[in-house]
């Protein structure tokens, strides 16, 4: 099938890719709220947190936060629908922006492929995540 979409072809790898780091981030979605630290030895530790806030039999609305300390700009807040039948991951908001769906026309605001920025961004925050590693349960402040 993704031979004969070349032009979703690759939106739905990644979102293919996504589905699987947040299983293993998230540990098959059992719990509604996950609070991790990365690690890194060169920084200081920043919280993430990933919290379910819709829950259905075939999809989930999670909402994950990354709190830097030292700079509040590189703070973020991104919402992600994951469909459990599909097995897959797309990102649905970033800082309160939607993407454009791709049946619409294209706003003065938003670029062409802004969906599929926001999905590599999530790619690569979570493989920053796997890469410098995070420990479990601390404490989050909203």
């Amino acid at each position: 099938m993704l031979k004969i979409l070349p032009k979703t072809s690759l939106q739905l790898s990644i979102c293919e890719s996504n589905f699987l780091r947040l299983k293993k981030v998230l540990q098959n979605f059992k719990k509604d709220k996950y609070i991790f630290e990365t690690i890194n030895p060169n920084q200081t530790s920043n919280p993430i947190l990933f919290k379910v806030i819709q829950r259905t039999q075939h999809t989930l609305i999670i909402e994950a936060k990354q709190k830097v300390k030292e700079n509040d700009l590189n703070s973020f807040v991104i919402r992600i629908q994951l469909c459990l039948d599909a097995k897959l991951a797309e990102v649905i908001s970033y800082q309160g922006e939607k993407p454009i769906p791709y049946f619409m026309g294209i706003s003065r605001t938003q670029s062409k492929d802004e969906k599929i920025q926001q999905n590599r961004f999530l790619t690569e925050w979570l493989e920053s995540i796997f890469c410098s590693g995070i420990c479990s349960e601390i404490k989050f402040n909203e």
